[in-house]
Formats: structure tokens, C-alpha cells, sequence
């Protein structure tokens, strides 16, 4: 308004603190005798403790911050009020339906925001796996990652889709290949669906590769990961090469990866063969701390990893027929095998120790 009084923040305060049959001091003084004195000519400078106690006015109270989150309010309320909103919208859309999957069941918001949540202080505190090499990943475009498999249970499929989902530039989701046993497992069968996992056959990878996926696999499978741990880093046979062949069709490059770290977690030092065969399992591991520790037993050994990833191997000059020559794929599936080995060894010289 035209004829509105503009009027000092801390004006009314200032009355309110003034006692009765004082006499008014001019405005803009603050709190009235301090600013006065000081504009007297030759006046002497008079400490704020004396000033205050011979003016009979109270200590200035110290502002309130204000109860509406405004401009007082800290950046760490703000950010706490944005994740709970949040998690209050991702808990709306998970009760009403209005999330979409695609046709492997992989559900990217929940695999970001729940499941890369739960698995990330096993990969940053426990395991505290260094990542190297992630940039030969492309950042568009299919790519087929092909790596060691070790340490009994697959946990390190796991972190090398945290360590690509978490410091590729471009962000990227790592869709692993898993074996059959998963998909039949109560609980697990649905985790992995949901977290972008599917079943490891030569179909399912072609179509992720040309939609542009990147797809891992570990062709050791179940020799890999169960054998002994006087084996360890010794890689096993590569199957048939149905891999190369998966990569010359979709005409995407191949990228060994090699990690260390996993084979320490469970050493298994023997096989309950028998009872394997009675749970219809691959194996069933005996470790220093399993069955001997009961549910404790379980724990993986907090050892150091490291993941690295290789420099690609380019597909896309083949023709079409190349992915029906066998000598082709033996070749190629010697020359990713051989430089994941020779990183493994590589990697093995430059650690330290087994947890640092």
C-alpha cells in the first residue's frame, strides 16, 4: 500500500522491553542508550556490560528459529523432509499398482531405491570393493561383461551389478544371467526377477543385448563357485563358448572382468556330496566356521575386493555367419578366459593382504 509505515523487525520487541515512565530514546539507537552516547562528540567509549546494567535493559534474547522449515531451518531437515516424502510417494505407487516392470520382471525403481540400498554397505563397509577399469564398459549400447565366478554363494554377481550400477558414468544396470537353482528358490526367485536377473540362456541374452542391455555372465557356473579353495583363482572351464556366440549374433562387444576378493569369503575346504544329492544341490559346503558354527558359520569373511574391468573385445566386424564357426569361438573364448586369468594374477601381486 502506498501510505503503508515501514517498521524495524525487532521495533516492537524493543517497546515491549521498555519500562514504564522511561523516556522514549530516539529510533534506529537499537536498544536506545548505546547509540547515543556514541553519537555524542567526544564521548567516551563505555563497555557493553556497563552500558546494559546502567540502562536497566535486558540481554537481547536470541533469535527463535522459525517453526514453519523456512529460511532458519537447516539443510539437513530439508533433506530429511525430501527422503521422507519420497519414501512416502515410492510406498504410494508400490500399494496402488503404479510401478512397471518389463517383460523379464526387472522393476528398476525398486532395484534402485531398495535393493542397490540394501546391498551397498556390504560392497562400501564390508567388503570395501575397489573398482577399476568400469569405463571400458560402453556407455551405450548392448555389451556382454564376462567374469571369474568363486566364493560358494554368488555374492560376487552382486557386487559387480553394485559396482556397475553405482560409478559407470552413464549409470548403467547390470542384467546378470543366472543358473536355473535360482529361479526355483522361494523368495529368491522373485528377488532376482525384480532385481533384472534372468535365466542363463543363449535367447534371453540375444534379447537384452539388442535392446541394448549390458549382460553379465559368468560361464564357470557351478564349477566355479563350488570348487575347493586350493583352487582358488585358477579358473575353470568356460563351457562351450555359447557366450561368444550369444555376443557375435547381438554383434556387441565382449568385456572380461576379473574380481578378487570372493574366493576368501567362504573357504571351503570339503563337500558333503551326499547330502548335496539328498537336497538335490550342486554342493554342499564345509568351511572352517560351516556347519561347525550353526547360522554363524554363515558370515563371509570381511575380505578385501577388487573389481576390474578389461579393455573390450570388439564383435561387430564379424560377419552374421561368424557365430556359427566353432573354430572362431574357441578362440575367442580362449582369449577372454586367458585375460581374465592373467588380471587375477596381476591383481594377486599388487594386494597387500587377503582383508586390507
Amino acid at each position: 500500500m502506498a501510505d503503508a509505515k515501514v517498521i524495524p523487525f525487532d521495533d516492537d520487541r524493543s517497546r515491549a522491553r521498555r519500562r514504564p515512565g522511561r523516556a522514549e530514546e530516539p529510533s534506529g539507537s537499537g536498544t536506545g542508550g548505546p547509540a547515543a552516547v556514541r553519537a555524542l562528540p567526544g564521548a567516551r567509549e563505555v563497555p557493553e556490560e556497563a552500558r546494559t546494567e546502567a540502562s536497566g535493559a535486558e540481554a537481547p534474547e536470541a533469535p527463535e528459529a522459525p517453526e514453519d522449515g523456512g529460511a532458519g531451518a537447516g539443510p539437513g531437515r530439508a533433506a530429511w523432509e525430501r527422503r521422507l516424502a519420497g519414501g512416502l510417494a515410492f510406498l504410494r505407487r508400490r500399494v496402488t499398482g503404479e510401478y512397471e516392470v518389463d517383460e523379464f520382471g526387472y522393476d528398476a525403481e525398486l532395484t534402485d531405491q531398495v535393493l542397490m540400498s540394501m546391498l551397498r554397505p556390504l560392497y562400501e563397509k564390508y567388503f570395501r570393493v575397489e573398482v577399476k577399469g568400469v569405463e571400458n564398459i560402453p556407455e551405450k549400447g548392448g555389451a556382454l561383461i564376462v567374469a571369474n565366478h568363486s566364493g560358494t554363494l554368488p555374492l560376487d554377481g552382486l557386487m559387480m551389478q553394485v559396482a556397475v550400477h553405482d560409478h559407470h558414468p552413464a549409470g548403467r544396470h547390470l542384467r546378470l544371467l543366472a543358473a536355473d537353482l535360482v529361479f526355483v528358490l522361494p523368495v529368491v526367485n522373485e528377488l532376482a526377477r525384480k532385481a533384472g536377473h534372468t535365466l542363463a540362456c543363449a535367447e534371453d541374452a540375444e534379447r537384452l543385448l539388442r535392446a541394448g542391455e549390458v549382460v553379465g555372465v559368468m560361464p564357470e557356473g557351478f564349477k566355479g563357485i563350488g570348487k575347493p579353495f586350493s583352487e582358488r583363482y585358477k579358473l575353470q572351464r568356460f563351457g562351450r563358448g555359447g557366450f561368444v556366440s550369444t555376443a557375435l549374433r547381438a554383434g556387441v562387444p565382449i568385456v572380461p572382468c576379473s574380481i578378487v576378493g570372493a574366493e576368501e569369503i567362504y573357504p571351503m575346504i570339503g563337500n558333503a556330496k551326499t547330502l548335496a544329492r539328498l537336497l538335490g544341490l550342486p554342493y554342499v559346503p564345509v568351511t572352517p566356521t560351516f556347519p561347525w558354527l550353526g547360522p554363524l558359520g554363515m558370515l563371509p569373511l570381511p575380505t578385501k575386493w577388487t573389481i576390474q574391468f578389461g579393455e573390450p573385445i570388439p564383435t561387430d566386424s564379424y560377419p552374421p555367419e561368424a557365430a556359427e564357426d566353432p573354430m572362431l569361438m574357441f578362440n575367442l573364448t580362449d582369449q577372454v578366459r586367458e585375460q581374465i586369468q592373467h588380471t587375477l594374477y596381476k591383481l594377486l601381486v599388487q594386494r597387500r593382504s587377503v582383508f586390507f
